[in-house]
């Protein structure tokens, strides 16, 4: 079981409160075996093996786990109560003191490693990334019952000052030191820390709005949304490893790289929605029902990624993060909410 993708599924599917209680059972106890798994300095593990296809019976080393955890908790109180909150409040609390920890540079935003969150080994990043500030924020207005408005607003500004680039239009994926006219950073575009930042209330109305155009006018929404990053990163360009060949994303256009994968176009449906750009949002929620229903053998397979270049369902089939983010945007364009707001 996989921290990020059940947590990303159940709240989606959690989020129409008509048939949320469908999932209750299956929410808890993967937020249980979460908890179980929690170590003892609080970080909630990667994934959780059942049937023997990892090395462990846990695997551990990502941030974005911790984040999608407290995150689950939060949305699971939302739909069914506080008990569940209430019982893991030490496990939720360690987890947030772990990412909290994390802030080695002691300036409120927490790094991480190369190959520690969903991208996992493409592209290659540290620092401060976009995708787990964003994650990061959610999460400390999500635990603050009291929040600490100077705190968060000291957050908002870092982030600001680390990773908004206002010549592009968008968060930068990631930043880490400056040395003199060198700077650790690239500009490409994180389809996903983008639109996190946006639904989750991070962005400004200014700043999404920026975001969401450039989004529209370098197409990263078609044929589907939504590409994963834009543009695709090509052999010999400053941010190429050589390793990216040994997987998938060593092509353009191919997995990370530029492919589109539904799962984060169910988060750009959402901060369409929060933005207050209802008609553009059912525009997109219809295309995301058309790339959902593809299908290799089948239709409606789910698939995890789609070429845009042949717009041809590739990677696995009946991806529960799929359907579940599908199920998300449903119900943002539907009750006309962002189902991700939080407070």
């Amino acid at each position: 079981m996989w921290a990020r993708d059940s947590c990303v599924s159940l709240i989606g599917a959690t989020a129409a409160r008509g048939t949320a209680g469908r999932y209750k059972k299956v929410f808890c106890k993967s937020l249980e075996t979460l908890a179980s798994r929690q170590t003892r300095n609080g970080q909630i593990p990667n994934a959780v093996d059942f049937v023997g296809s990892i090395d462990a019976p846990a695997t551990y080393a990502t941030i974005d786990s911790s984040l999608w955890f407290v995150l689950g908790e939060y949305f699971y109180r939302k739909c069914f109560g506080l008990a569940l909150w209430k019982k893991h409040a030490k496990n939720i609390g360690a987890a947030m003191k772990w990412v909290e920890f994390q802030d080695t540079g002691e300036d409120l935003l927490p790094e991480q490693q190369p190959t520690s969150d969903w991208m996992d080994c493409f592209p290659h990043k540290y620092g401060h990334t976009i995708n787990t500030q964003a994650l990061y924020y959610a999460a400390l207005k999500a635990t603050n019952g009291t929040e600490d408005k100077v705190n968060v607003g000291k957050f908002v500004k870092q982030v600001n000052c680390k990773l908004w680039d206002d010549s592009l239009g968008y968060y930068l994926p990631w930043h880490w030191k400056d040395h003199n006219e060198y700077s650790e950073k690239e500009f490409w575009f994180d389809s996903l820390g983008n639109m996190l930042a946006i639904a989750f209330g991070l962005a400004s109305r200014k700043q999404a709005r920026r975001i969401l155009s450039f989004a529209d006018e370098m197409e990263i929404n078609r044929p589907y949304p939504l590409r994963a990053i834009y543009p695709p990163i090509s052999r010999g360009s400053k941010p190429w490893k050589d390793y990216f060949d040994a997987s998938l994303a060593g092509k353009e256009h191919s997995y990370i790289n530029g492919g589109i994968w539904p799962y984060i176009g169910g988060f750009y449906v959402c901060a369409l929605i929060e933005a207050g750009q209802g008609s553009k949002a059912q525009e997109e929620l219809e295309l995301l029902a058309k790339a959902n229903s593809l299908g290799k053998k089948l239709s409606w397979d789910f698939n995890e990624w789609i070429s845009p270049v042949t717009g041809t369902p590739e990677g696995g089939r009946h991806q529960v993060w799929s359907a579940g983010a599908y199920m998300l945007a449903h119900e943002a364009v539907e009750s006309k909410r962002n189902p991700l707001a939080i407070g």
